[in-house]
């Protein structure tokens, strides 16, 4: 008996139905560029992340960072400057991300900033409470 061929359309046939042409594919290639093109502009500019940066390093510069946190402020300030420019370019995926970094870095600087001023605060509390009790102390010997 003679081996036979599948009807066509049948699950084991393993010849190709159709051959793709060029007609076919410059239908199916435009709406592929749109689909990947909405697909990589689907998230907003960062301008909301910009702006959290910049409130952040006003807000660490309001604590005293650049005595404080020195460090920690000027990487701020450098993250959020080379965000905006980034930002500029169109680069909007490392805008965002140095945005964020900027921010994360003026946090950091105000509360360091915040921790020495607290400090500071407290060591001078200390010295008023020793100085107060000396006091005490000097009017019981009289």
């Amino acid at each position: 008996m003679a081996a036979s061929k599948p009807p066509a359309g049948s699950p084991f046939n393993t010849a190709p139905l159709m051959t793709p042409s060029f007609a076919q594919i410059r239908f199916v290639l435009p709406a592929m560029v749109l689909v990947l093109s909405s697909a990589c502009a689907s998230l907003p500019a960062p301008t909301g992340e910009l702006a959290s940066a910049q409130q952040a390093v006003t807000r660490a510069d309001g604590a005293d960072a650049d005595q404080y946190a020195a460090q920690d402020i000027d990487a701020a300030r450098r993250a959020l400057a080379q965000a905006q420019a980034e930002m500029a370019r169109g680069r909007e995926v490392e805008a965002r991300r140095l945005a964020l970094a900027a921010a994360a870095d003026a946090d950091l600087a105000y509360a360091r900033s915040r921790e020495a001023l607290v400090a500071a605060e407290l060591t001078q509390r200390r010295a008023e409470i020793a100085e107060l009790r000396q006091r005490l102390q000097a009017e019981d010997a009289q």
